[in-house]
């Protein structure tokens, strides 16, 4: 059996729905997406055999926004800054323990 193209994938929600509805685009999730493909390639886990940083459309988890998803596992993360970011991809992405303060 061959190994995954990427280890892990995270994907974050980067849907803006029409105004006054909830989404995660509210929550500014592109820039954090951003960030953390940024914050990825510079602790050197970005790419083939590591991880894979993506922008989705709508998970349709738009109450419980901003969420992202880690798969192959499939965990649900939430977050508020940039230090929820920093603890998912170093704790989860870098080690492989999922962050349960943020799960969701």
């Amino acid at each position: 059996m061959n190994e995954p193209y990427y280890r892990y994938h995270l994907f974050f929600c980067t849907n803006q729905r029409e105004e006054g509805s909830e989404c995660c685009q509210n929550f500014d999730s592109q820039a954090m997406r951003d960030y953390a493909k940024k914050r990825s390639k510079e602790l050197g886990i970005a790419g083939p055999g590591g991880t894979r940083v993506n922008t989705a459309g709508c998970l349709d988890r738009c109450s419980e926004g901003p969420v992202c998803v880690v798969y192959p596992e499939g965990v649900w993360y939430t977050w508020v800054d940039r230090e929820d970011v920093d603890e998912i991809i170093e704790e989860h992405l870098q080690h492989g323990r999922i962050v349960d303060r943020l799960r969701i």
